[in-house]
């Protein structure tokens, strides 16, 4: 169990670096005044209106395909249904006043379920990384309208904003180009686009995850390290990303024993559950407004503690 543990630690950690490497350089430019506010203010708008929405649109094109898995619709209601509990566990560890808090919720819910989670994918699956990516598509199918509605009207809250649920404000550009690019594919209506204007499109979104991730490590990199989250918030938000939502995914993993029948799969949810918060939040904070200053520093500390805790969930998990 000890090998296996550690081997299992060890590779989570290493692809964990490589991503870190360009999120702490980021932050160095930032800190050296190389790159300054307008520039990842700027960076951030052409991720939110052009870049994210490039990516998901012709990734759903080009990839979903709904014969190829019987059960391909289960994997956008894993994406809703995660986001869901990490968003009850939150509000249970924030009471008796969950909603004062709202953008800590959506910290402490709504994971990195594709910018960090696909090049872990990439490279601790290298021979499975196509079934890897279908899985992570598809389970953003779900997962991404959540986090560009609810996700972003918790996160760009403030306990002097308006409390009122204002639909107007959640339709974003990301969630547009999800759903509309869903309907295509279900309606079998994505053969309309041409195969060069799709290329097109994806070679645009391809620059989404090392822009967004570029633009984490310099918002991320801009936070001051004087003004931190209180203590008890601190442990309350890392208490439900890294210990009570992982806990029970791996327990329903191993009661339905998922591990042999499905194990890609399982992996796949494994890091899920214990990803660190999602990078689209800071990208909406920077966008549409917000707490940039607590969502960041409270981001700051999760990346943080998440480069030993996501190692030890897998590792954990393979040594079952």
């Amino acid at each position: 169990m000890n090998s296996l543990f550690t081997a299992g630690f060890l590779s989570m950690l290493q692809a964990l670096l490589q991503i870190f490497i360009i999120i702490v350089f980021a932050g160095f430019l930032v800190r050296k005044h190389i790159i300054d506010k307008k520039q990842i203010d700027a960076l951030s708008r052409l991720t939110v209106v052009v870049l994210l929405p490039s990516l998901v649109f012709s990734h759903t094109l080009k990839y979903f395909d709904p014969q190829q898995l019987s059960y391909w619709w289960l994997l956008p209601l894993l994406g809703i249904a995660m986001s869901f509990l990490g968003l009850l566990l939150a509000s249970i560890v924030f009471l008796p006043r969950p909603f004062e808090q709202k953008n800590l919720l959506a910290v402490a819910a709504m994971q990195n379920a594709g910018y960090l989670v696909l090049p872990i994918g990439k490279i601790l699956y290298p021979e499975n990384f196509t079934a890897f990516s279908l899985l992570t598509f598809l389970f953003i199918l779900g997962y991404n309208p959540v986090l560009w509605t609810i996700g972003k009207y918790l996160v760009t809250s403030t306990q002097t904003s308006e409390t009122a649920f204002d639909f107007k404000k959640i339709i974003t550009p990301p969630a547009v180009a999800n759903i509309i690019s869903l309907f295509l594919v279900l309606l079998g209506w994505q053969h309309i686009f041409p195969d060069m204007l799709v290329d097109s499109v994806d070679f645009l979104g391809q620059a989404a995850i090392p822009v967004a991730t570029f633009v984490l490590g310099a918002t991320l990199g801009s936070i001051s390290f004087t003004k931190l989250p209180s203590l008890v918030e601190i442990i309350k938000v890392l208490s439900v990303k890294y210990l009570l939502l992982p806990v029970i995914i791996l327990y329903l993993l191993w009661l339905f024993n998922m591990g042999k029948r499905y194990p890609l799969l399982s992996d796949f949810l494994i890091i899920q559950a214990a990803a660190a918060p999602a990078t689209g939040l800071i990208l909406q904070v920077r966008a549409y407004g917000g707490d940039r200053q607590k969502v960041g520093a409270m981001m700051l500390i999760a990346y943080i503690i998440c480069l030993l805790a996501l190692p030890f969930w897998i590792a954990l998990w393979h040594s079952l």
